[in-house]
């Protein structure tokens, strides 16, 4: 669990500053993918999949 949280922690870093820096390619695509990956095995999943629910139920609402 510990590997798995500073990973995403290091992904999620070095995403954020690919992101702000506007240098998207391969390597940015990559590092997005492992990024949501190692974030699917955290704690973090359940309410970003509920959150995710929750704006999908509310777009036929406008």
């Amino acid at each position: 669990m510990a590997v798995t949280v500073s990973l995403v922690l290091l992904f999620g870093l070095v995403l954020f500053f690919l992101l702000r820096s506007k240098s998207l390619g391969y390597g940015s695509a990559f590092v997005a993918v492992m990024f949501g990956f190692f974030l699917a095995s955290t704690g973090a999943s359940g309410p970003i999949n509920e959150l995710a629910v929750a704006v999908v139920n509310a777009i036929p609402d406008f």
